[in-house]
């Protein structure tokens, strides 16, 4: 099992990933939560996929937001290395999500053991991802910090297994707003476009486990899959801009609402 041994490792990685959009800083949220519950009903099937326990307004020391609890059922998306030491009960992820936007923190940890955290924290500014250190570490963290930026319009930058023609931003355009599709330079463009708003979304990615042997495998493996799933996620909510671009978020709750029966049915319905 995961808890097995008698010697462990305690093991740190800090990520920094900035993704920029050419979407305002208020309609990103929007655009988020779309597609947020747009990609669980694709990740959902045959007893796997995302399961969603709470999605709730909450209010705590003066910061609101919506909290949302989620199990996500992983049994054929994990590696193979991890698939061969733990049960298929524990490969159950539990994700706790604080979203007081314009800053969100979510903690995702594992059922079976309190030696792993992957703890994400998020800042969206109004900029162009030009900032350092938006979150605020100590020198002596941030030098260790691993800052990845993140070009949705850069095809290098996708697994060629992850490709859709229909989710590539230099082939997108948008029939309700007109951007896109975006070239190689279109950050730099941008600022010259007062007709077309930009953000940028700063996640801070700190990983924490326990697990002697496996610590470089699971750090690469984290890595890796953390700027994949931002990569690719943030590719679709720019080419799905029609869908949501006049969306409210009065909309986005019902379709939330309506999303968790559906996740639910197709979960059950094919294990």
């Amino acid at each position: 099992g995961w808890t097995g041994f008698s010697i462990s490792f305690l093991y740190f990685c800090i990520l920094h990933q900035t993704i920029c959009h050419c979407c305002s800083f208020s309609s990103y949220q929007v655009g988020q939560l779309y597609s947020v519950a747009e990609a669980s009903k694709n990740e959902t099937g045959g007893g796997e996929g995302v399961e969603v326990l709470k999605n709730e307004p909450y209010e705590k020391d003066g910061e609101k937001g919506q909290y949302t609890h989620k199990i996500y059922h992983l049994q054929s998306k994990v590696p193979s290395f991890v698939r061969m030491l733990a049960p298929a009960s524990a490969l159950n992820i539990h994700e706790k999500a604080w979203n007081a936007y314009p800053y969100c923190r979510t903690g995702i940890t594992h059922t079976h053991t309190h030696n792993f955290l992957i703890k994400i924290e998020t800042w969206h500014k109004p900029d162009l991802g030009q900032q350092e250190n938006v979150h605020g570490l100590d020198a002596d963290t941030w030098k260790k910090v691993d800052v990845v930026h993140i070009d949705i319009a850069d095809r290098s930058q996708v697994d060629s297994k992850d490709y859709k023609p229909e989710d590539d931003p230099t082939k997108f355009k948008s029939g309700k707003t007109g951007r896109g599709p975006l070239g190689p330079d279109w950050k730099k463009e941008l600022p010259k476009k007062t007709d077309c708003p930009h953000m940028c979304a700063y996640k801070l990615v700190t990983v924490k486990f326990k697990w002697w042997g496996l610590q470089n495998k699971v750090e690469n493996f984290i890595q890796k899959q953390e700027k994949r799933l931002f990569t690719n996620f943030h590719r679709q909510l720019f080419c799905w801009i029609d869908k949501w671009i006049e969306l409210t978020m009065e909309d986005i709750r019902r379709m939330e609402d309506d999303t968790r029966k559906e996740l639910d049915e197709v979960r059950r319905g094919e294990e």
